[in-house]
C-alpha cells in the first residue's frame, strides 16, 4: 500500500464479560482521580448489556473487512483492554513490518479525539520497532460522510416520515478542552458541524438540524459542551427525531446505552417518534475510506502545542 506495509488499526477497547468491566475502567481513569462510586455507576451500564461492549466486536469486523481491501497486512490493538497495543507492536515488528498507517477509530481533532492516539504511538513505540504514522482526521472525507447519510437515509426510512429532525451526537467534553482544540482552538466542535452539514447536503436535506452532546462524566462544577441529548429532547420541536452519532464510527457503550437506552426511554416517555441511525462500522465506502488515506501522502503529525491534555484534579 504504497510506503506502508502494514496497518494498525487503534482503539479504544472494552470489556468482554463482566469479570473484565472493573479492570478496564480502571484502565480507562487511572491517575485521574475519578471516584470509585462513579466508577461503579458506570460499571452498571456495561453489566446491564452482559459486561460486554460492542466495540471490540466491531473491531473485529472492521479488520476483518478490511483485509480484502488491502494488500497489505491488518492488525489491531487498543488503549485500554486486550488486545493491549503494546502487544500488537511487538507482534507486527516479530512479523518483520517496518512502517505502519495507523487508523484510530475517532475521526476528529481533540485530546481525546487525536492527540491521546499521538501519546498511545510514543508509548507502545520501541526502539527498532515498526514505525507508526497515525492518519488524518476524516469526518469530511467522502467514505464517513457517504456511510453516514446511507445509515441517516435507512433510520428515516424505519421511522416512514420525511419531517423528521435530524440530531447529531458527539462525546460531550470540558469546554476548556474543546476551546484548546486544534492549532487555533474550536476544531473539535468545527469539524462536528461541518460532518454534520455534509451528511445533511448529501441527503438532499434543506431542513434545519441540531448538533448536541452525549456521554458527559465530569464533576458538575465544570463547564461541559451543551445541550446534552436527552435535554434536548425535552425541549424539542419536532413531530419526530432521527439520531445520528456523527462523533463515533463505532455502535460502542456510549452508543448503546447513552441512546439506544436513555436516550430512548427518554422519546418514549415524550411520545416522541425516534431512530438511531447506526455509525459507520463496515459500511464498504467507510472501509474503502481507509484505503484512500492510506494512499494519500504522508500526513505531517500535528505540532505539540495542539490540543493539550486537560488539566487532571480529583473529583468531589
Amino acid at each position: 500500500m504504497g510506503i506502508y506495509d502494514a496497518l494498525l488499526v487503534l482503539s479504544f477497547g472494552g470489556p468482554e464479560g463482566p469479570d473484565d468491566v472493573m479492570p478496564f475502567l480502571e484502565n480507562v481513569v487511572r491517575g485521574r482521580g475519578v471516584p470509585r462510586e462513579r466508577l461503579l455507576e458506570v460499571a452498571e451500564h456495561y453489566q446491564s448489556f452482559g459486561g460486554v461492549s460492542p466495540i471490540n466486536q466491531q473491531n473485529r469486523d472492521l479488520v476483518e473487512a478490511l483485509r480484502p481491501v488491502l494488500d497489505v497486512p491488518v492488525y489491531w490493538g487498543n488503549r485500554n483492554w486486550h488486545p493491549f497495543g503494546e502487544d500488537t507492536v511487538r507482534q507486527m515488528h516479530a512479523d518483520g513490518i517496518r512502517k505502519a498507517a495507523v487508523f484510530a477509530t475517532s475521526a476528529f481533532a481533540g485530546y481525546s479525539s487525536c492527540r491521546q492516539y499521538y501519546e498511545d504511538i510514543k508509548r507502545i513505540s520501541f526502539e527498532g520497532g515498526p514505525e507508526l504514522v497515525k492518519m488524518r482526521h476524516y469526518g469530511e472525507h467522502p467514505g464517513f460522510v457517504a456511510a453516514m447519510a446511507d445509515h441517516t437515509r435507512a433510520a428515516l426510512e424505519r421511522l416512514g416520515r420525511d419531517d423528521a429532525r435530524l440530531v447529531f451526537t458527539a462525546h460531550s467534553i470540558p469546554v476548556s478542552m474543546a476551546e484548546a482544540a486544534g492549532p487555533e482552538g474550536g476544531l473539535y466542535e468545527a469539524q462536528l458541524r461541518r460532518s454534520a452539514e455534509l451528511v445533511s447536503q448529501a441527503l438532499g436535506r434543506t431542513e434545519p438540524w441540531d448538533l448536541v452532546w452525549q456521554s458527559r462524566s465530569g464533576p458538575p462544577q465544570v463547564p461541559w459542551l451543551e445541550p446534552d441529548v436527552c435535554d434536548h429532547l425535552r425541549k424539542i420541536e419536532a413531530p419526530a427525531v432521527v439520531l445520528v452519532p456523527i462523533g463515533f464510527v463505532s455502535d460502542h457503550m456510549e452508543v448503546v446505552y447513552d441512546l439506544d437506552t436513555e436516550a430512548r426511554a427518554v422519546a418514549a416517555e415524550l411520545g416522541l417518534p425516534l431512530e438511531r441511525a447506526a455509525t459507520a462500522g463496515t459500511h464498504p465506502r467507510f472501509v474503502r475510506m481507509v484505503a484512500e488515506l492510506m494512499a494519500e501522502p504522508e500526513p505531517a503529525p500535528c505540532p505539540l502545542t495542539c490540543c493539550p491534555p486537560p488539566r487532571r484534579r480529583p473529583q468531589a
